[in-house]
């Protein structure tokens, strides 16, 4: 029987702010996602400009190096720019929702491109059908083409939700009490880092295979009644 010291709800608790910032940082890379994917898509040329600058950009940086601007960069910029202006202010960070956002924001860009393609695939024949029946351009959004990109994006979304929970384990870095650095508290403590750390890696299998089966559920769900 494995002996975790009485450490196992520490790994518990972590698992479940892992679990917690992962379905946060989702939700905002699905709304930048849809808005990026709209800015790719679009005639306008400042929204397209934007979008792809943020993806290029994004998709070019560490995602470590962009949590320690966010984290640490951040409060140390607007700070010095406060003392230049003659104040004396400090600002504090919360670890969960800059952990939350710096991921969402990174894995948008990776949702942006995975969206962009779900639109495409729709033909372009429906949205022109349902604006001749006088639906306005919402109403298009909203019973056309949503609908059916998030079908096709499906699977896409599904890779992006499984690698971004692996990369909440960075957020250990800002002392955010995950399951990563509950894992390294309860090895410092019990001298045991191989068996908590394999215990770990054990964990973020398990979320892994969880969520393909939630994902191919949903999948059979959404394609029901489409031809194939």
């Amino acid at each position: 029987m494995l002996d975790l010291h009485g450490y196992g709800w520490l790994l518990f608790d972590g698992l479940q702010l892992t679990i917690a910032v992962g379905l946060c940082a989702m939700l905002v890379a699905v709304l930048l996602g849809l808005l990026g994917s709209w800015g790719k898509l679009t005639s306008n040329r400042w929204a397209n400009f934007a979008a792809n600058t943020y993806t290029t950009i994004i998709r070019g940086v560490p995602e470590l190096i962009l949590l320690l601007l966010v984290y640490f960069g951040m409060p140390t910029l607007i700070q010095s720019i406060a003392t230049s202006m003659g104040y004396d202010i400090r600002v504090d960070v919360n670890p969960f929702i800059a952990g939350t956002i710096t991921i969402g924001f990174i894995y948008g860009a990776f949702s942006t491109e995975v969206l962009r393609g779900a639109f495409q695939a729709i033909p372009k024949g429906q949205s022109e059908a349902a604006r001749a029946i006088g639906m306005s351009r919402l109403q298009v959004f909203q019973r056309i083409l949503l609908p059916q990109a998030l079908r096709f994006a499906l699977p896409g979304l599904g890779n992006v939700w499984m690698v971004l929970i692996k990369a909440t384990s960075l957020i250990s870095i800002i002392q955010l009490d995950e399951l990563m650095r509950k894992t390294k508290i309860a090895s410092n403590a019990t001298h045991e880092p191989f068996t908590f750390y394999l215990l770990a890696s054990f964990i973020y299998l398990g979320i892994t295979l969880v969520s393909m089966m939630v994902q191919k559920q949903a999948e059979t769900w959404a394609n029901k009644g489409v031809a194939r």
